[in-house]
């Protein structure tokens, strides 16, 4: 067994407050105040990153960056039945056409239907939840 396997088993017995004293020997910072799995995966993280480099830069920043809607053509119509009413709001090039009304952004559109605070990629299906 490799060295690195080693480690990233013995992870797997080591009790919360070992996993803490790990942490600052391999992290150089306290423990954050994590459950005990959670801690364990920054650990192997870090063991990887020892063991076989970091992330390329690009990957790290990607990594980093909330992640946005998905991109839609212009031209693209959502529809979206609310409360029995029909909602169709067509993609344009600077933003979103509702009622015949623009818009910036899909939350926009969602807030005006519902009076509510959704999101507007969720609320058009756009995203994995919801």
């Amino acid at each position: 067994m490799t060295r690195l396997a080693e480690q990233l088993d013995r992870l797997a017995a080591l009790p919360p407050a070992a996993l803490a004293d790990e942490w600052m020997k391999l992290w150089k910072a306290p423990a954050p105040r994590l459950s005990s799995d959670l801690l364990r995966l920054g650990l192997a993280y870090r063991l990887q990153e020892k063991a076989l480099g970091k992330l390329p830069a690009r990957v790290a920043r990607a990594l980093q960056s909330p992640s946005s809607a998905p991109s839609i053509k212009a031209g693209t119509q959502l529809v979206r039945s609310w409360n029995g009413r029909s909602i169709a709001v067509l993609v344009t090039d600077d933003g979103f056409l509702f009622e015949n009304r623009a818009y910036r952004s899909l939350t926009a559109i969602a807030r005006e239907v519902t009076g509510a605070g959704w999101s507007g990629p969720r609320f058009f299906g756009l995203t994995g939840r919801g």
